[in-house]
């Protein structure tokens, strides 16, 4: 049996919380933050809504399966770390834009590893906790 004040309370704390772990992420090249913890509370937010909903009802939300998003964020924070080889820079060196972006700030190679980052862990931990899930209904 499931809770109406969970069900509501997580209708208003799922947004709220994913655009937490987007703040986590943009501040992560920054000040402490970045991808992982950005990563882990936006996993937090939809085994919430699991928990409300039933896991079948916030798989729906996503879209597409977990899994899938392993080798996308995997692929963006490899490429992040060649790109500077085609400059004559060492593998991780962190490369720039000159202008600054709104709320984001500098946009560089750092961001595209954290979102990589960020995308790894999310599909891992849903996919772990959704096939657990899943298999105990």
């Amino acid at each position: 049996m499931r809770s109406t004040i969970l069900q509501t309370a997580t209708r208003y704390l799922l947004p709220i919380l994913l655009l937490f772990s987007v703040f986590l992420l943009l501040r992560g090249h920054y000040f402490p933050g970045g991808g992982f913890v950005g990563g882990l509370v936006a996993s937090i937010a939809f085994v919430l809504h699991s928990f409300a909903n039933g896991a079948e009802a916030s798989m729906k939300i996503m879209r597409r399966k977990p899994l899938s998003l392993i080798p996308i964020g995997l692929g963006l924070a490899v490429l992040s770390v060649i790109i500077p080889t085609f400059f004559g820079y060492p593998p991780m060196t962190g490369l720039w834009l000159e202008e600054k972006f709104p709320v984001i700030g500098s946009v560089g190679t750092a961001l595209f590893f954290d979102i990589g980052v960020y995308l790894v862990v999310l599909g891992v931990v849903l996919t772990i906790l959704f096939t657990i899930s899943l298999t105990q209904d």
